[in-house]
């Protein structure tokens, strides 16, 4: 349960929540929190994931359970860490049962010119039944907004069909997408009230991290420690005491020291999520990595990519990205980031060091 957002005090303000671009999209999360989450006491049918306003997400999971009106369709859909109902409504050409005498009557009439429009329409309405009309054991996915219905969380569908999944791809690569998306954006609080101000610690971040790069690229640094640019910082913390202390009242706070390494580690945290910088060894000697600068890393990189090409199994397709990321963290450093490998693998192929095979997937010829 979100219990950070059950008390009103506590949810932003709702003239806020465009601000959160997880508002404007369909919220791919796992059953489990759709159901966990809690209904806005401001805008009913508006919910909070960690304080994120959510009203429509996207799902895919196995059909656990039917049941088939009229009007609708009612899946209860399983993606493996819980069990939602998901309310399908019919549209006018699944429901529409086309006359067999007039429309044979019709056929033959529009066969003369050679093209049966009535005969195309009962096809597509045949197909549609087909992805509309699911039995247990089979893949949905669903698009929709949440609501709640007699105490009980539910997804009333906007868009949903069948998933033709019988090499389980769809499903590894969900697998694979939502707990990232999970990381870099639903378990990330968003402070809306600083965005909204302009001026903030939010833009001064963004800031901060700015700074650090354009100063990495410029000096073509390899290799540094943090204090090696935390003097690039100070003009940040300085102007936002300044703004601070002219706009509001002298309250007890951290002091200049904290805010600026606080702000230091946030933006060096933000290199390392872009895969900008990295740290090829976690000690107390905090020593980070230029990414495109270093060419032990690309060296590793090269190599493992010419040694596993020649293997039958990556000959012909190439090496995945995904197992290039393992061999790095075996043989270069454990705390390779995707984000650091791509970056490297993009700087290789530009300069023709590797051939990109498909999408990630990698050779040397």
């Amino acid at each position: 349960m979100q219990a950070n957002a059950t008390d009103p005090a506590n949810e932003p303000p709702s003239m806020l929540w465009g601000l959160d671009p997880i508002f404007s999209a369909f919220a791919r999360l796992y059953v489990r929190d759709i159901l966990e989450m809690v209904e806005s006491t401001q805008v009913p049918g508006v919910y909070f994931y960690k304080q994120h306003p959510i009203y429509k997400v996207d799902v895919l999971g196995t059909v656990v359970c039917k049941r088939e009106r009229d009007d609708f369709f009612c899946y209860g859909v399983d993606d493996g860490t819980g069990v939602i109902n998901c309310l399908c409504w019919k549209n006018d050409l699944f429901k529409e049962e086309v006359d067999s005498n007039q429309s044979g009557e019709k056929c033959s009439e529009a066969a003369v010119v050679g093209f049966n429009p009535f005969a195309e329409l009962e096809k597509l309405r045949k197909a549609q039944q087909s992805r509309c009309r699911l039995e247990i054991g089979e893949l949905l996915r669903v698009r929709g907004l949440v609501k709640t219905s007699r105490h009980q969380r539910e997804i009333t569908a906007s868009t949903f069909y069948k998933v033709n999944d019988p090499m389980m791809a769809a499903q590894i690569a969900w697998m694979m997408e939502v707990p990232e998306l999970y990381r870099l954006f639903y378990d990330k609080p968003l402070q809306l009230q600083c965005l909204a101000n302009g001026d903030s610690p939010m833009s001064s971040l963004g800031k901060a991290a700015h700074l650090i790069k354009d100063f990495l690229k410029q000096k073509s640094v390899t290799k540094f420690r943090p204090y090696d640019v935390q003097g690039l910082l100070q003009p940040l913390v300085s102007s936002q005491l300044e703004t601070t202390a002219a706009l509001e009242e002298p309250v007890a706070g951290p002091s200049a020291c904290q805010q600026l390494q606080q702000l230091l580690k946030e933006a060096l945290q933000i290199l390392q999520d872009e895969g900008e910088v990295y740290r090829r060894i976690k000690s107390q000697d905090e020593l980070y990595h230029v990414t495109s600068r270093d060419k032990d890393l690309q060296i590793a990189v090269k190599d493992i990519i010419r040694e596993d090409s020649k293997r039958e199994k990556y000959a012909e397709k190439g090496c995945h990205v995904l197992h290039i990321l393992s061999a790095v963290r075996q043989r270069h450093s454990l705390n390779m980031s995707k984000a650091a490998l791509e970056l490297v693998l993009k700087s290789l192929e530009c300069s023709s060091d590797i051939v990109s095979m498909s999408e990630n997937y990698y050779t040397m010829f």
